[in-house]
């Protein structure tokens, strides 16, 4: 039992669980927002935006274009939604952080040191 509570108790599976619950929420604000994209392209070119009825030749090509705009909607709105904010919340941060990769100075001054005492040593 007490295995069991360390595991349920590790980070990583409570911010998954948060993760579940925020993926769920957001998915229903991203169906609404590609509903209202396809209700605008279905004013513009007056009546539903579903293609599912176009064929040719017998070959029924409009659900490919009908998930093709979906997807291109969806698409469009997590990058503006999720990566472009993410991004620039990471590029704020990284610049307000201290630089890691910059040396320290005392540290190449002792690796100096050390290399002095080498080569007398040779």
């Amino acid at each position: 039992m007490k295995g069991f509570k360390n595991f349920i108790m590790q980070g990583n599976v409570v911010e998954l669980a948060v993760a579940v619950v925020i993926a769920g929420a957001f998915g229903k604000v991203v169906e609404a927002f590609v509903k209202l994209i396809m209700d605008i392209i279905g004013k513009v070119i007056g009546g539903q935006p579903n293609f599912d009825s176009l064929n040719a030749g017998g070959v029924v090509y409009g659900t490919v274009i009908t998930a093709l705009v979906g997807f291109l909607i969806l698409a469009a709105a997590v990058y503006l939604m999720v990566v472009k904010p993410y991004e620039a919340a990471q590029a704020r941060f990284k610049k307000d952080a201290p630089a890691e990769d910059a040396p320290d100075p005392q540290v190449e001054l002792l690796k100096e040191i050390r290399d002095a005492v080498r080569a007398n040593r040779a």
